[in-house]
């Protein structure tokens, strides 16, 4: 995977940044974490700028989450009731955590799109919920776009730090990318196989 989104990055430049922020923001397993840190390296190394990566990223990421958030907002709760019914397992969910989280992002929502733009886990997949919820549409590409901002530059002066810090950047960051990866799936796997109904629960309580 690393090879290619150095490609990208090294012929591409900004508008190939633009593509790779939107592309993980649709597909999560591409991680943000290497396309920024890979990034930042090329800022220590003299081939981009801090100011205009970190807006064509912010861009791409905003645009990204706008994708998935306009086709929630088109599906709306009750196409999705017999999808979340059928695969809440691997969903690691079921239709009352749909319920509570639409609820809470009707009274929360453009906080909750903001804040999670930190955590690794969710920021992606928290703009479904929101489209969902019938968010305002300025609303959330507003909090999106500033949460995104800060996390993104947060990524690329770390990329940066490795680059001027290390000759060997690229491979440390590759290491980390595959560590984080990893985990990530693995987790995943560990709720899988923990998850369980909400009335087999309480039948069983």
């Amino acid at each position: 995977m690393s090879e290619w989104i150095y490609a990208i990055i090294w012929q591409g430049g900004y508008p190939g940044i633009i593509f790779l922020m939107m592309l993980e923001n649709i597909f999560p397993p591409i991680p943000s974490e290497l396309i920024l840190g890979v990034a930042g390296i090329a800022v220590a190394r003299g081939k981009m700028e801090f100011w205009p990566l970190l807006a064509t990223a912010t861009i791409g990421t905003t645009l990204g989450n706008y994708v998935l958030f306009l086709a929630a907002d088109r599906l709306g709760y009750e196409k999705l009731r017999p999808f979340v019914d059928r695969w809440g397992r691997w969903l690691t969910m079921e239709w009352h955590d749909v319920e509570t989280t639409g609820h809470f992002l009707r009274k929360h929502g453009h906080w909750v799109v903001f804040f999670l733009r930190f955590a690794p886990m969710f920021r992606t997949i928290i703009s479904i919920p929101a489209g969902l919820a019938h968010m305002r549409h300025a609303q959330f590409l507003i909090f999106t776009a500033l949460g995104a901002a800060i996390w993104n530059a947060a990524l690329i002066m770390g990329g940066t730090w490795l680059g001027q810090t290390f000759s060997t950047a690229e491979q440390w960051l590759g290491t980390a990318t595959i560590v984080l990866t990893v985990a990530t799936v693995l987790y995943y796997f560990w709720r899988v196989a923990r998850w369980k109904p909400r009335d087999q629960s309480c039948s069983r309580g």
